[in-house]
């Protein structure tokens, strides 16, 4: 195989022997003993890294497992799956309603610390292991996105297991309303019975909503798509090394019959990544319905895993793959029919909810805080990161009135303590939920 990479036989033989050479001069001069596997390992990661692919990786031991747990949709604690991002794990994408994307969590966020330690040089599944815990315990994560670092105390919670929920639209009652939020195994037979039970409540058309799906397993993305399909329409395409494509097409095989005939209408966010990506290409360009939302995510490659034996595994890119028309998605992402943003208080910046902001106090975080007020219709003089008078009052109307609705562990004093601040987030992730002119757009499509 090492042939196969564009060296002759004597150059790969040669570039061998300077690995034999170093492991060997390591292990008889090296001033202290070291561990044949650290090396071997080491190696290893080395010719990995230097893929430069973040989906690529080699894991040994307890490391393979606990990534295989991550695959298999055992997120854990906080609701994200995580992937490896040069020296450090970054967040790929949290799933709906966890602490995660209550937190404001975003894919890409740089995970730099857990608990105060750096997490500089932590492998997925470590960071993974120190992230889970018992539910109601609490991981502070330091974060950073782009050129801003913050901090975030998240309480861990039970993670909802079910990929795919469903309802009819209030106002709407022929429209079924259907999120999936990842692909993993149980994903084909959920939507299934979800699209049953929807049609038995009346539904005649539906939204599938896909934003903030991290992907999943292609298998799963053949089996949903296929759905929407007529059989021998094109779901998708896989280009190997040297290799033509290869055409996947909707049939019997994939969906055992189940067909989904009535008006569809599919919802993707910078979020939406991977098998996500697959289903809205086939849906949008085999099956000619509308794809509303901002770009996706672009992740056009496939991965496969190898057992290597010893307890480790090799995870790496083996193909492109491409949408019906044979475009590649990679870092470019499926455009949607229609553009339709989140309103601009969504792309708020969150904070650190596990500190007490006060009077006269200053900082970042404290900015974060204005503009989410201002956005709740609690107005603030400034934004400007400084606690004023007009701040306190803000903050002792917004407790006022969660007091009023119901909301308990409060006290309005015009401080942010932790249960303020966590009150804060939530009242934003419900205005955010209230107000989503992507579903009206889609429900709009559908009834017109």
């Amino acid at each position: 195989m090492i042939g196969h990479v564009g060296f002759s036989q004597n150059q790969s033989r040669g570039s061998l022997s300077k690995i034999t050479s170093v492991y060997q001069t390591i292990k008889a001069n090296y001033y202290q003993p070291v561990s044949s596997d650290k090396l071997i390992n080491g190696a290893i990661n080395g010719m990995v890294s230097s893929l430069n692919d973040p989906f690529s990786e080699y894991l040994a031991n307890q490391d393979a497992t606990d990534l295989n747990n991550t695959i298999s949709g055992s997120f854990g604690g906080i609701g994200t799956s995580v992937k490896q991002a040069g020296n450090y794990v970054a967040v790929d994408a949290p799933v709906k309603n966890t602490p995660a994307t209550k937190a404001g969590l975003k894919t890409d966020d740089l995970i730099v610390s857990i608990d105060g330690k750096s997490a500089k040089g932590l492998t997925v599944a470590k960071v993974v292991a120190k992230i889970r815990g018992k539910i109601g315990t609490k991981v502070t994560l330091g974060l950073r996105r782009g050129s801003t670092a913050f901090t975030l105390t998240l309480t861990r919670a039970k993670i909802p297991v079910k990929t795919v929920t469903g309802a009819i639209d209030p106002t709407n009652p022929t429209v079924g309303n259907i999120q999936i939020t990842t692909f993993s195994e149980p994903t084909g037979k959920e939507l299934k019975q979800t699209i049953k039970s929807l049609r038995q409540k009346g539904a005649k058309c539906f939204v599938i909503d896909l934003r903030g799906n991290p992907g999943g397993t292609l298998p799963t993305a053949l089996e949903t798509a296929s759905m929407f399909l007529k059989n021998g329409q094109t779901i998708m395409q896989t280009q190997e090394k040297a290799a033509q494509p290869v055409k996947y097409v909707a049939s019997k095989d994939y969906d055992q019959g189940f067909k989904v005939k009535e008006k569809t209408v599919v919802l993707v966010d910078g979020d939406s990544a991977s098998a996500a990506e697959i289903f809205a290409s086939a849906l949008q360009q085999s099956a000619h319905d509308q794809v509303i939302g901002t770009q996706s995510y672009g992740k056009g490659t496939v991965q496969t895993v190898s057992d290597l034996g010893g307890n480790s595994e090799m995870k790496i890119t083996t193909a492109k793959w491409l949408q019906p028309d044979g475009t590649w998605i990679n870092h470019k992402g499926v455009t949607p029919d229609q553009k339709v943003k989140y309103p601009d208080y969504a792309y708020l910046s969150t904070f650190d909810t596990g500190k007490t902001y006060q009077l006269n106090q200053s900082s970042r975080a404290i900015v974060a805080i204005q503009k989410i007020l201002n956005a709740l219709g609690y107005t603030v003089d400034q934004e400007n990161g400084v606690y004023d008078q007009s701040m306190q009052t803000a903050v002792t109307n917004f407790q006022n009135d969660q007091l009023k609705n119901g909301v308990t562990g409060l006290q309005a004093n015009g401080i942010v303590d932790p249960a303020t601040g966590d009150a804060l987030v939530n009242a934003l992730t419900q205005k955010i939920s209230q107000n989503d002119p992507m579903y009206a757009k889609a429900v709009a499509v559908l009834t017109q």
